[in-house]
């Protein structure tokens, strides 16, 4: 029997990705956007309305889902905002708007999903998170500590629901060639900012990073090396070989000092 796989924000980059690969790979994939009708009518799996945000917006979802199929076997939350900006001068509501779709959308999505799953006795969880989750990277602060919480929950998670046949997994990418960029919030800073020439080389540097990013295709194929084999491993990692090394070895042997050094090196900070 195929199986049945909801992954929220699937109209573009890393998310449309995923939905395409499963669907090829015999999967019945439910992507979600805010607004369906603004993209392409996919090919292979379906597009429906889902705002992580909002709770009747993702009870509806996931009973369309439910009613068409009759079950979820798969829920992949991948839905989320980028931010950066100095903590100092970071608009609060707009903080708190970026834990509400990164944080919370994926924690209610997973409150609704997960009777089905029990009643099934069996399911999967994969919480996309980021390589940022792993270090508080400088004007991304925010975004670091969202992805961070994601990643911890997770591991709490996981402990609840193996008794009834449910796994739950982060998987976190590193940089991808995707269109993140122009859906970011950039905080503004005052006039006078004392960050105004820091943050401006900042951001030109985030976006020459995404510029040669690797393919998001590679994501895709862990998902379903995830799906299908049920790794031991709770955090999966899909980042390059600079990436990676500074996350399993570097942050692992050497002092916070040194750390931080290499990461103002990285940043040219």
């Amino acid at each position: 029997m195929a199986q049945v796989a909801l992954i929220t924000g699937a109209s573009s980059g890393i998310g449309k990705s995923i939905a395409e690969h499963l669907s090829n790979k015999g999967f019945i994939v439910y992507g979600t956007a805010r607004v369906p009708e603004n993209y392409p009518t996919p090919k292979d799996y379906s597009l429906i309305s889902l705002d992580v945000t909002d709770l009747k917006s993702i009870r509806q979802c996931v009973q369309e889902l439910i009613d068409k199929e009759g079950r979820i076997d798969v829920l992949i939350n991948n839905a989320g905002r980028g931010m950066t900006g100095p903590v100092e001068e970071t608009d609060i509501d707009q903080v708190k708007a970026l834990y509400d779709t990164n944080y919370f959308g994926p924690v209610s999505m997973i409150q609704e999903v997960l009777p089905f799953m029990r009643k099934q006795k069996a399911g999967t969880i994969i919480n996309v998170t980021s390589i940022a989750g792993y270090m508080g990277l400088p004007f991304r602060a925010h975004y670091s500590s969202v992805k961070s919480a994601l990643s911890i929950l997770t591991e709490g998670i996981r402990l609840e629901v193996k008794p009834f046949g449910v796994s739950v997994y982060s998987l976190a990418p590193g940089d991808f060639a995707t269109d993140i960029a122009s859906r970011r919030f950039n905080a503004e800073l005052s006039k006078d900012s004392a960050y105004q020439n820091t943050y401006k080389q900042q951001l030109e540097l985030f976006d020459e990073h995404v510029d040669t990013a690797m393919d998001p295709i590679e994501v895709a194929l862990k998902i379903e090396e995830i799906i299908t084999k049920k790794p031991k491993r709770i955090h999966i990692l899909v980042a390059n070989k600079l990436q990676r090394l500074s996350v399993l070895l570097l942050k692992k042997v050497l002092s916070q000092t040194q750390y931080e050094k290499l990461l103002a090196n990285h940043y040219k900070l």
